[in-house]
């Protein structure tokens, strides 16, 4: 959810600049089961915009609707939307709907979060009831302890014991970098830019290629392995390697080999995984096994992917998977709930 509160952030400051107020809406908590669950968000601009969702689209018209009285006071309110009525969901909703500005202190150290790929945390406090109530409202609070509202009218954390508190810690942005050039990376960039990853592309020195003709992809390297900046590399980063160059490929893994991604995918049938990991050992004989472990050849979930966009889906869903601890199956199959129970 990383990515929807960026993109929340930054349309934000894009309604600032055309002097619109907005306002955010946090699905704070959930009594039951709903189309999505707490923790997600939604900006409200006064002239109707919106950026995000909270559910399927039922419960966003009623955002809307009840935005407006904090647009005309300014102060926070609760909303409940009962769900089993409406939606068939068998679930309430609770809904903090606040106003939202920033300040250029909390936006500069937000952004230097994000960019330097640190985790931060919002927490919000919250009456489950409908209405104004003293207290309630959202906070950012960064890995050194600064704490900055959602709102710069308020001031502090709230101290009232009559208030419940919600809280979320937002990791950094999942990425993905994708090494290689050809038609199937440019089809993967565009899925996992979809899917609210950072994409990142990384060619050959030589080959004819730049950013835009990778849609959806934030940064292009053309560089060779030994030039590649692996320092953010981190566990929430997938690379996958799709030069098609047996050579080019193992130099790239080998250039990996002292970072910490969650998954590395091949392409290609078993047998080149196996005769590329068998090279990769005899250059690097102490990798060690969680490295290993990491790497996915073929890459994908099986799907009965022929084409392009429906390797890049398979290998999106993979991945996914992997970060979930999720096993890929039919949802018609899964018993109980759909989403664990937090």
């Amino acid at each position: 959810m990383t990515h929807e509160f960026i993109d929340i952030i930054n349309e934000s400051l894009l309604a600032k600049k055309r002097n619109l107020k907005s306002v955010l809406a946090s699905v704070v908590a959930l009594d039951g089961s709903s189309y999505r669950r707490p923790g997600v968000r939604m900006l409200i601009d006064e002239n109707g915009g919106m950026v995000g969702a909270v559910s399927g689209g039922c419960v966003e018209k009623e955002i809307l609707r009840q935005s407006a009285s904090v647009f005309k006071t300014g102060q926070a309110k609760m909303m409940t939307y009962d769900g089993r009525y409406r939606l068939g969901c068998e679930g309430v909703l609770y809904i903090l709907i606040e106003p939202i500005q920033f300040s250029d202190v909390f936006l500069d150290m937000f952004y230097k979060c994000i960019d330097e790929r640190y985790s931060f945390e919002i927490i919000s406090y919250l009456n489950k009831k409908e209405g104004v109530f003293d207290g309630i409202g959202s906070f950012v609070k960064f890995d050194n302890s600064a704490v900055f509202p959602i709102s710069e009218e308020k001031e502090n954390l709230s101290k009232s014991e009559s208030l419940s508190v919600f809280k979320q810690t937002m990791p950094p942005r999942f990425k993905l970098i994708i090494i290689g050039g050809e038609h199937d990376a440019v089809q993967l960039c565009k899925y996992a830019s979809l899917t609210g990853w950072e994409v990142s592309i990384i060619t050959g020195p030589l080959e004819p290629k730049s950013l835009q003709n990778f849609p959806g992809a934030k940064t292009f390297y053309a560089v060779s392995p030994e030039e590649m900046n692996v320092s953010k590399i981190d566990n929430q980063t997938a690379v996958v390697l799709m030069t098609h160059n047996f050579a080019t490929d193992l130099r790239y893994l080998v250039a990996l080999k002292e970072t910490n991604p969650v998954y590395i995918g091949l392409l290609g049938p078993s047998r080149r995984r196996e005769d590329l990991l068998n090279q990769f050992l005899e250059y690097t004989p102490e990798i060690s096994d969680i490295f290993l472990d990491a790497i996915h050849g073929p890459a994908g979930i099986n799907i009965g992917a022929e084409t392009p966009q429906e390797i890049a889906i398979s290998i999106v869903s993979e991945i996914l998977a992997l970060v979930r601890n999720q096993n890929p199956m039919s949802l018609s199959k899964k018993s109980g709930r759909i989403h664990a129970q937090e």
